[in-house]
């Protein structure tokens, strides 16, 4: 996390309205948080910080691509992804980041780290079920058909097999005499 000092954003010094920070984040920016479910990552951040008299107000958009496997065939691609976070800082005794959209500092802290933020709203935004826009719309041919032949199929020898052992007949008689 000491190699995130780039996301430290000083407000101590800046004017009061609004001051724009901008972020491209690679695999490298996960690695600080041991997230290893993105092949590879190319990501734009834009961090929108309104200083006001009493607090802060942080807009954090992100738009970009992570490369992630297919759920359904296992075959890698780009996803493309876009969120946005608003964020109140206000100022209080005690540090707390209980709140979703709300952070309190300390009053004496001059910086905000916003390295959390945008992970968390990058991980967030990437959808539970990832499938590839080739399973959608069937140009994925040989992989649909492939998955095909590997689906189970109906035993048909199971069904016309009515016959039940006669040792199950046995254990179902020791259900049913009481």
């Amino acid at each position: 996390m000491n190699n995130l000092k780039e996301y430290l954003i000083p407000f101590i010094g800046l004017k009061i309205g609004k001051h724009q920070f901008d972020y491209q984040l690679d695999n490298t920016f996960f690695a600080h948080f041991d997230y290893d479910e993105f092949n590879d990552a190319s990501i734009k951040v834009s961090v929108v910080l309104e200083k006001k008299s009493t607090m802060l107000t942080l807009e954090i958009k992100h738009k970009g691509t992570v490369n992630v496997p297919c759920d359904v065939s296992g075959e890698e691609f780009d996803l493309a992804i876009k969120g946005k976070l608003n964020l109140i800082v206000k100022f209080g005794d005690t540090y707390n980041d209980e709140h979703e959209e709300l952070l309190i500092l300390p009053h004496g802290e001059f910086q905000v780290n916003v390295a959390q933020y945008i992970y968390e709203s990058i991980v967030l935004s990437v959808p539970l079920r990832r499938i590839h826009p080739g399973i959608k719309d069937g140009s994925l041919t040989d992989v649909i058909k492939k998955l095909e032949a590997l689906a189970p199929k109906e035993n048909k020898a199971i069904e016309q097999n009515n016959d039940i052992d006669p040792r199950w007949e046995n254990l179902k008689k020791l259900l049913t005499d009481k």
